[in-house]
C-alpha cells in the first residue's frame, strides 16, 4: 500500500521494529518475565529509539494486536461469570468510582506546581490517552503534556504492575487452555474486526479493544462457548502491542519537562498505592478477592491489566468490568466536571500565574 494512503513514513522507517521487538520479546521469555512477548518488544524498542535508532511504529500495528488481546479476553466471559459479575454490579461501581477520585492526587500535585487548570484535570484523568488528548485540546490545555502524562503512566504499570503482581503472588496452577474452534473463531475474528471499525466509526472510545471484546463476549455467554485462541495468537497481539508502545518514548521524552514528568511519576505511584488499599477496603467489606480488585482499580491500560489477570490466573472478567466501567464514567463526566469546576472556582487573575 503507498504511504501516501496509509498516512505514516515509509517501510524503511518502520521495519525494523517488529524485529527489534521480537528479540526483545524472546529474550524476556527466556528470562521468565512476566509477560514477556509485550514487555520484552517495548523495553527493546524503548533502548533502541533511546539510543539513537528511531525506529517507528509498524502502521496498524497496535491496532492488530489489541484486535487479538481482546478477542482472547472476550471469550473469558461465560455465562457463570457473567452471573457473578450481575451480581456484584455494586462493588465493580464503587470500585471504578473510587479510582476515578485517585485522579484528585494528579491535580493536586499538578495544579501546585503552576500547571494551568486543563492540563492538570485532563494529565490526571485515567482514561484513554487519545480521548483525554482531544477533551484537552477543546479546553486549551498543553496537548504535548497531557500526551506525556498519560505515556508515561502506561509505562510505568506496564513495567511495574505485572512484576509485583506476579512475584509477590504465589505461583497458580495454569488450568489446561481452551480449545480453538475454527468454526467459531472464523466467525468471532472477522466479526470483531468490522465492529472495531463501525465503533471508530462512530468515534467511540478505544474502538480496536472494546469492539472485538464486546462481540466475543457476547457470543460466549449467549451460546456458552467455552472457547480459547490458538496458542501462540494472543502472544502476537502482546508483542504487536508492546512494538507499537515503545515507539511513544525517546530521549528527547524523558528529557522533556523533566519537573513536570517526575510530579507525574509521583502521582502514578501514589494512585497505584491508593489502588491497592482501596481494593483491600473493598475486598473486606464485600467479602471478596482482592487480588482481582487491585489489578482493575489500578490506573492503567485495559488491555496490559487484563493480560496481567489472565497470566497469573485471576478473574479476567472482573478486572475488565472495572476497567471498561471506569474508562465509560471517564469519557462521560470528564468534561462536565471540568465545566463544573470551572463554573464553581473561576479563574482569576491573582490564581493563572499558579
Amino acid at each position: 500500500m503507498p504511504d501516501a494512503l496509509i498516512g505514516r513514513p515509509g517501510w524503511r522507517h518502520w521495519w525494523a521494529t517488529p524485529l527489534v521487538g521480537l528479540a526483545g520479546g524472546y529474550l524476556a521469555s527466556l528470562l521468565g518475565w512476566p509477560l514477556p512477548w509485550i514487555i520484552g518488544s517495548l523495553l527493546a524498542v524503548i533502548a533502541a529509539r533511546c539510543g539513537g535508532w528511531l525506529i517507528g511504529e509498524l502502521p496498524g500495528g497496535r491496532q492488530a494486536g489489541q484486535w487479538l488481546v481482546a478477542s482472547g479476553i472476550g471469550l473469558h466471559f461465560t455465562d457463570e461469570v457473567m452471573g457473578q459479575l450481575l451480581g456484584h454490579f455494586g462493588l465493580i461501581l464503587a470500585g471504578a468510582c473510587a479510582t476515578l477520585l485517585l485522579s484528585l492526587i494528579g491535580v493536586t500535585l499538578l495544579r501546585r506546581a503552576g500547571v494551568d487548570r486543563a492540563t492538570a484535570f485532563f494529565a490526571s484523568m485515567p482514561g484513554g490517552a487519545s480521548e483525554m488528548v482531544n477533551l484537552a485540546q477543546r479546553h486549551n490545555a498543553q496537548i504535548a503534556r497531557v500526551a506525556a502524562a498519560h505515556s508515561l503512566r502506561m509505562l510505568l504499570v506496564v513495567l511495574l504492575v505485572p512484576a509485583l503482581f506476579t512475584w509477590s503472588l504465589a505461583p497458580a496452577q495454569a488450568p489446561a487452555p481452551a480449545p480453538a474452534d475454527w468454526t467459531w473463531l472464523g466467525v468471532l475474528l472477522p466479526g470483531g474486526l468490522l465492529l472495531a471499525l463501525l465503533w471508530k466509526k462512530l468515534r467511540q472510545p478505544n474502538p480496536w479493544m472494546l469492539g472485538p471484546l464486546t462481540l466475543c463476549a457476547l457470543a460466549s455467554v449467549s451460546f456458552d462457548l467455552e472457547l480459547g485462541l490458538p496458542p501462540g495468537l494472543g502472544q502476537v497481539g502482546q508483542w504487536l502491542i508492546g512494538c507499537a508502545l515503545g515507539c511513544h518514548f525517546d530521549r528527547s521524552f524523558f528529557r522533556s519537562a523533566p519537573g513536570f514528568l517526575a510530579r507525574i511519576l509521583l502521582f502514578s505511584l501514589l494512585a497505584m498505592a491508593s489502588a491497592v488499599l482501596l481494593a483491600e477496603a473493598l475486598g473486606w467489606l464485600a467479602g471478596q478477592d482482592a487480588t482481582s480488585l487491585m489489578l482493575g482499580m489500578m490506573p492503567g491500560g485495559i488491555t496490559e491489566l487484563c493480560l496481567t489477570a489472565e497470566a497469573l490466573q485471576l478473574s479476567v472478567a472482573l478486572v475488565t468490568a472495572l476497567q471498561v466501567l471506569r474508562l465509560f464514567l471517564v469519557m462521560f463526566l470528564a468534561e462536565p466536571l471540568f465545566r463544573l469546576w470551572q463554573r464553581l472556582r473561576p479563574v482569576t487573575p491573582s490564581t493563572t500565574t499558579l
